[in-house]
């Protein structure tokens, strides 16, 4: 995921939520399913509220090189790129293809 956020000038982060650790960790006990599962719960409630905040919050300005990583990537001619296929890519090369 994070070479395809790049390739489409997406800033990356990972949010990841550990449920467990017995597995390896001599000194805990084993934990249940029913204890994983909750805690399952509670990381997506809590994945959810900070993509809810997330959402909410002004764009940060971008001062990452993630914004123009696409600039020397194309080296077609734009001129001989068909309409219908500057369309279809507008989204994510429109910029480099006027």
């Amino acid at each position: 995921e994070a070479f395809l956020a790049r390739e489409a000038e997406m800033c990356y982060a990972v949010m990841a939520h550990v449920t467990d650790y017995d597995v390896w960790h001599t000194s805990e006990s084993p934990v249940t399913v029913e204890m994983v599962i909750e805690i399952l719960k509670r990381n997506t409630r809590t994945a959810q509220e900070a993509v809810r905040k997330l959402a909410r919050s002004p764009k940060p300005a971008r001062d990452c090189e993630c914004e123009s990583a696409l600039a020397s990537a194309l080296i077609t001619d734009p001129a001989r790129v068909p309409p219908e296929t500057k369309a279809k890519l507008r989204l994510l090369v429109g910029k480099y293809l006027k």
